[in-house]
């Protein structure tokens, strides 16, 4: 399944840091079936409460957010192809700098974060030609395409699998370096296969059996919800 928004390349919108920012929280909010209310955008970006509601207004204004009555704030088309350009650029940017700069999968999302908001969208086409244009980033995230298409993951969270499934790793959350140091540690990573022997349902531990590792692994189902998975 894709979704598909049109947005024309090469332009430069003009929009803040802080606006795409804010806008891109609420795309990853949503994305996720979370409300991107004052509280939940304030603890996304790091920021007071107070100064979420004065940026949610502005951006209502510009005709990118929406709002909607006890489910927060929601994308317009607009907002939703401003989000995809920033989205984009972070993620060919983390691809570029593990795949042509060596950089560590752990390392790249701070460094996307800084560079987003300055490069160019001839320099990300550029970069993903050199990469012969890449679907997903490091962590397994889908990369929106440059015509606004991306592709849809409805995939569970490793604490959501019953015990007895084998599964497939499809991605890992990428804004904490230390957790992502600790996966890379224990080869969970995208494309690891591995056995669910004990589901985290009822607020136990998670333990699962990495293909080609000596011993079971243990994890907090808050850990675990780090890690989106398929049936293999």
């Amino acid at each position: 399944m894709i979704d598909r928004i049109m947005f024309p390349t090469m332009k430069d919108t003009g929009l803040s840091r802080s606006a795409e920012d804010y806008l891109k929280a609420v795309y990853s909010l949503n994305e996720r079936g979370e409300p991107a209310g004052t509280s939940e955008l304030a603890r996304a970006l790091d920021v007071q409460p107070g100064s979420v509601s004065g940026m949610i207004r502005r951006l209502a204004e510009d005709g990118l957010l929406e709002h909607e009555p006890y489910h927060g704030v929601r994308l317009t088309p607009e907002g939703s192809r401003e989000a995809l350009k920033v989205l984009r650029r972070h993620r060919i940017i983390e691809s570029f700098l593990v795949r042509r700069l060596g950089y560590d999968w752990e390392d790249v999302h701070a460094e996307a974060e800084r560079l987003e908001h300055a490069a160019s969208d001839r320099l990300i086409e550029r970069m993903a030609e050199a990469m012969d244009h890449p679907t997903t980033d490091p962590h397994g995230a889908p990369i929106p395409t440059r015509h606004g298409k991306i592709a849809a993951t409805p995939w569970p969270r490793l604490d959501e699998v019953a015990a007895g499934t084998r599964v497939t790793v499809r991605a890992v959350s990428d804004e904490d370096p230390e957790w992502l140091r600790y996966f890379k540690s224990v080869s969970v990573v995208p494309g690891a296969r591995a056995l669910v022997q004990r589901s985290g349902a009822d607020g136990g531990p998670v333990t699962l059996m990495v293909d080609g590792a000596s011993e079971p692994l243990s994890m907090r189902p808050a850990v675990a919800r780090r890690v989106a998975v398929t049936e293999a």
